[in-house]
């Protein structure tokens, strides 16, 4: 059984790449629709604006890019935002589901990887733990405690 859950697991990461790689590739083409340029130069401007470089100041390496950490996640969705609005428009409405599936993912990211990191923490280092300890590191879960009433 555990067999076919990591065979499911990577047929459904195999078709998050695709869609994502898909929705990039359309992303390119309605940014070099709008522009008025071609692919590449639409390409190179999402690159150049996105791209992250190590830097080292005060004998630390750091990351710096254009982008501000808090403005990459809106500018993004924006940008499905208007892929979507540009295809609805058309009457294009395969590309549209793969903007919107891709616009729902980046959503949902931040929740989802703290609920499934979170419970797979909590089961790995759930041994190393004290078994006794009152406090559960998953939320989600209600624990209760019940007892028989004598007669």
């Amino acid at each position: 059984m555990p067999k076919l859950t990591i065979a499911a697991a990577l047929l459904v990461l195999a078709a998050l790449v695709g869609t994502m790689t898909y929705t990039g590739y359309l992303v390119i083409g309605v940014l070099a629709d709008q522009l008025g340029t071609g692919r590449v130069i639409a390409g190179l401007l999402l690159g150049g604006l996105f791209a992250r470089f190590p830097w080292i100041t005060q004998g630390k390496l750091r990351i710096v890019s254009l982008l501000p950490v808090p403005v990459r996640r809106p500018l993004i969705v924006s940008l499905l935002a208007l892929c979507l609005l540009s295809f609805l428009s058309r009457g294009d409405y395969v590309p549209a589901v793969f903007a919107g599936l891709s616009a729902a993912f980046l959503l949902t990211f931040p929740w989802l990887r703290r609920a499934v990191f979170g419970r797979m923490k909590s089961s790995f280092f759930k041994f190393a733990s004290d078994q006794n300890s009152p406090t559960s590191a998953d939320d989600t879960v209600i624990e209760g405690e019940f007892r028989e009433k004598k007669d």
